[in-house]
């Protein structure tokens, strides 16, 4: 049985992209969010304004959905369905970190909880699924800042709330934090939400490289990160393998 076609899993990921948000995208913008070379990325464009499922604003040079594809927005993941995608890598995460585990996607200016799996010990906790958590002060939210353009430029007209006294509240800092955060593939925090405890988290993608989701956990700072607050090299491969599996189940399932 031949196997997918990579260039039709980018091309369909394109379009789920532009399918949200404002739905005008710049081919830079595509091109960080997809994870792909800008020559690909516009290959891809023109072929797709070629069949006329994408149109360029001659005036911007932005690109938006074709008037076929204008409902294409109601096609990515729901909060339900990448709840019950990622749940049984979530308990696996949880075990071998020995971490919380949230997995979270965007809503409406927030990083909503769709699933939380609590620390595997015998200590207090409170269930944090349907769960509101802010985007510029979270793992969970950096990766999703980090891989949606659109997102990124209703957080620059906002004001960034401190939390903390290490919570970033100047967009350009944030900025140059997100530009790490897709090199590495993968954010961190310590101490910017909540005093004391840390979080790290990785993209979940859909075939083709869409970010619909972030997987990751939290705890206390000095059990997450070493000394100047840096994440230790195992539990950010712990968060990274977790992601890359759900990304995986995804891909087999589309």
């Amino acid at each position: 049985m031949p196997g997918p076609i990579q260039s039709i899993e980018r091309a369909a990921a394109m379009l789920r992209l532009l399918a949200r948000g404002s739905g005008h995208h710049g081919l830079a913008e595509i091109a960080a969010a997809l994870g792909l070379p800008k020559g690909t990325a516009h290959g891809i464009l023109r072929t797709l304004q070629r069949v006329e499922f994408v149109e360029q604003d001659q005036g911007t040079g932005r690109y938006r959905l074709g008037a076929a594809l204008l409902h294409l927005g109601t096609s990515y993941l729901d909060a339900n369905e990448l709840r019950s995608r990622s749940i049984n890598w979530a308990d696996t995460l949880a075990a071998r970190s020995g971490h919380e585990v949230r997995i979270g996607m965007h809503l409406d200016g927030a990083v909503l909880v769709v699933h939380h799996v609590f620390r595997p010990d015998d200590t207090m906790q409170t269930l944090g699924i349907g769960g509101m958590l802010p985007l510029h002060a979270t793992a969970l939210g950096k990766v999703l800042l980090a891989y949606d353009a659109s997102l990124l430029a209703t957080i620059r007209r906002a004001a960034l709330t401190s939390l903390t006294r290490r919570t970033i509240v100047r967009p350009a800092a944030l900025e140059r934090v997100l530009v790490e955060v897709r090199a590495a593939g993968w954010a961190s925090e310590a101490e910017e939400y909540v005093p004391g405890e840390a979080s790290i988290a990785a993209p979940i993608r859909m075939p083709g490289g869409l970010v619909v989701g972030a997987i990751g956990i939290s705890g206390a700072v000095d059990r997450i990160c070493q000394t100047g607050n840096r994440p230790r090299q195992a539990m950010v491969d712990h968060v990274c393998r977790a992601a890359e599996a759900v990304s995986r189940s995804l891909a087999a399932d589309n």
